[in-house]
């Protein structure tokens, strides 16, 4: 699933191909994908719209058109391509916008689990899905009391996916803060000491900015754009990992909360 690196990945790249472009209309071929308004409303609603920026809160992308946001999420495989109004339909492409150029902004999404959004600019924070989600990694209102404040007692590896405290963060990069904080993923998040709450903090940013340099991390299906793949999975250290980059132990995968987990035994104890 892409995380909030590759979010920001895609949000940078559409920038460069979208912006400005008149939306003429919109054709919708699977229509779960829309989840507020209905599908005709939506339609009606997004025509003669202008894609003035494309901003990125967490995991969702928010296309900022005259009166509304559009808000995408990727969820497991959407991918956003430009082709031309010419160009064939491919199979997987369910929600396809057709600009006054010519041009097409594509949503493909092999299995259709991405969601979409459109809500009044005014509205956007105070109404779902925006309104319930956490912090971004570089809000200054991020601090070690709010942690304290947010953190229940689970296993701190679960809480660092609840998106209601910190958004953006995914099951990859978890690992990697919890592996450079020495923290065992299993470990309860509500009897961390200050200084591991300051860690998981600059953890967070550290890595989520170096991701975000080198474009993501290309897992399984995931690319931002034709010919854009993530770089930063040569830089993991231990996920999907067979072999702890410190002590050279083997790394152990569990599941934590459904998820698989990797992590060092010794380094995280």
């Amino acid at each position: 699933m892409p995380e909030l690196p590759e979010v920001e990945t895609v949000r940078r790249a559409l920038k460069k191909e979208v912006l400005n472009k008149k939306i003429l209309s919109a054709s919708i071929y699977w229509s779960n994908i829309i989840a507020y308004p209905v599908v005709k409303e939506f339609e009606n609603k997004i025509k003669n719209q202008i894609i003035l920026d494309i901003n990125r809160y967490g995991k969702w992308l928010m296309f900022e058109l005259n009166d509304y946001y559009l808000l995408s999420h990727l969820r497991m495989e959407g991918k956003y391509f430009i082709r031309n109004k010419e160009d064939p339909k491919e199979k997987h492409e369910h929600v396809i916008f057709h600009f006054s150029d010519g041009t097409d902004l594509r949503y493909n999404d092999t299995r259709k689990f991405g969601k979409m959004y459109l809500i009044k600019k005014e509205e956007v924070h105070n109404v779902k899905p925006l309104k319930d989600l956490g912090l971004e990694p570089w809000d200054k209102k991020l601090t070690v009391d709010y942690l304290q404040n947010k953190f229940h007692h689970k296993p701190i590896k679960t809480e660092l996916l609840n998106q209601e405290v910190i958004v953006g963060i995914g099951n990859i990069y978890a690992d990697e803060i919890l592996f450079l904080c020495k923290l065992n993923p299993l470990k309860l998040a509500d009897t961390l000491t200050k200084k591991d709450y300051q860690n998981i903090i600059d953890n967070t940013r550290n890595i989520l900015s170096k991701a975000i340099e080198n474009g993501g991390t290309t897992i399984k299906s995931y690319t931002s754009s034709e010919g854009v793949h993530g770089r930063f999975q040569s830089e993991l250290l231990v996920h999907t990992k067979k072999q702890c980059p410190v002590c050279k132990k083997g790394i152990t995968k569990i599941t934590v909360g459904g998820r698989g987990t990797y992590y060092c035994e010794k380094c995280q104890k």
